[in-house]
């Protein structure tokens, strides 16, 4: 896309043994950037012809498939429409799409290919922390992009990650203040076994320890488990006021289910999740979920002419019945984010795009976000939703702004001990 393109005229203002062998493979190289110009141990970017390839990174196979099939979709939409308008600093955007098959060393291999045979000016992809984790050595030994669209447990920063899904301080934090509103004292833990949900849990036991909740309960399933019928139970005769959920992928169907079998509903004993999304309610389906709560940062249900835009267009290109969700719309907007720095930058050579991030603004779907350069997180405004018998999710709550990234709760004196 050029300078001058009028998308971004638009909507831009500048303002281990399997993994240590994976981590391995990615040896540094030397990389040259849009002007010519090298550095040592940094990959190279193929910038010579007409386009600019870029990674998309996503479980298409496996348990995480019936989550970021959609995300890679979204990227799609995302390449297709700048490319529409001009593509970036007048190339083309040509996609190369990549199966993590659910394997965090697969996830590994397949974004060193990228970077070292592909030579992608940047990655699109990972959903869960296990996912990333595999993959930050790889972007940052090849000093090399990762878009990384998905809310997380935060503790974390990395040179060569930008994180345009929510940080804890704009998904947990607020999930945990708006229970503590509606009078919801004790709690139940539920999570799949893996970084996550644990690191997730750790803060959560701490905001609860400061602000007079109890937790009655911490259970961990394998990601990808269907057995929830003990934890339903272990749930059911705790009496908690409402179970925060940190199950990912295909593991929520069968809670679910074993939920409603166990006779809880969303009025007897809520449960907020933090990785269930449009997507996966047509998944699990609405009969198990409705009137149970969510937090992210966008629904299909959020109100704007950019979301309008967005969900007409994503339904044109992949179906009527297909929705929209929170991770799909955050890496959409990672899309059109890097396209900007990109601009800005005058150039696709990472170390470059990285200082022109801060202050970049973006009319997403969800509202208005801004790159923190610090950080390379974005301001991002928090939502509390309740899902519906047609399978959207309602928005209940929302932060009235955008919150700023706070990655290691500097912000908050309970979680002192947590990074």
């Amino acid at each position: 896309m050029s300078s001058g393109s009028p998308i971004l005229r638009r909507r831009f203002l500048a303002g281990g043994a399997a993994l240590a062998a994976v981590v391995a493979l990615s040896a540094c190289g030397a990389k040259t950037d849009a002007a010519g110009s090298s550095s040592d141990k940094a990959a190279k970017i193929d910038v010579s012809g007409d386009t600019v390839k870029v990674g998309l990174l996503n479980s298409l196979s496996g348990t995480m498939a019936i989550s970021e099939v959609t995300v890679r979709n979204s990227l799609l939409l995302a390449i297709d429409e700048i490319n529409a308008s001009g593509g970036v600093l007048g190339k083309k955007i040509k996609p190369i799409s990549e199966d993590g098959a659910s394997d965090w060393p697969t996830f590994a291999e397949k974004a060193t290919k990228l970077i070292k045979e592909d030579q992608v000016a940047a990655t699109f992809g990972c959903w869960t922390s296990a996912s990333r984790k595999a993959v930050k050595p790889v972007f940052e030994k090849n000093k090399s992009l990762l878009f990384y669209p998905v809310q997380y447990e935060g503790l974390e920063e990395s040179p060569y990650i930008f994180y345009t899904g929510a940080t804890t301080n704009q998904q947990i934090v607020p999930a945990l203040d708006y229970l503590k509103s509606q009078g919801k004292k004790k709690l139940y833990l539920v999570g799949s076994d893996y970084v996550f949900p644990r690191t997730a849990n750790k803060e959560i036991k701490a905001y609860a320890e400061a602000n007079g909740m109890t937790i009655l309960g911490e259970d961990y399933a394998p990601l990808g488990s269907t057995e929830f019928s003990t934890i339903a139970n272990k749930v059911k005769a705790s009496k908690a006021d409402a179970v925060f959920n940190t199950l990912n992928g295909d593991s929520n169907v069968a809670f679910f289910k074993e939920y409603k079998s166990a006779g809880l509903t969303a009025s007897s004993m809520p449960v907020v999740s933090v990785s269930i999304a449009e997507e996966e309610v047509k998944s699990i389906g609405p009969q198990y979920l409705a009137g149970q709560l969510t937090a992210w940062n966008y629904y299909q249900t959020t109100p704007g002419e950019a979301n309008e835009k967005f969900v007409a267009a994503y339904k044109a290109k992949y179906g009527e019945d297909k929705p929209t969700s929170d991770p799909m719309e955050a890496a959409y907007t990672s899309v059109y984010l890097w396209a900007a720095m990109v601009e800005k930058a005058k150039s696709f050579d990472p170390e470059k795009v990285r200082a022109a991030s801060d202050g970049i603004t973006f009319d997403a779907p969800e509202g208005k976000v801004t790159v923190d350069g610090a950080s390379q997180h974005i301001y991002k405004t928090a939502r509390i939703g309740r899902i519906g018998t047609d399978g959207l999710i309602t928005e209940v709550w929302n932060s009235g702004k955008p919150v700023k990234p706070d990655p290691f709760l500097k912000g908050y004196s309970w979680a002192s001990g947590l990074s």
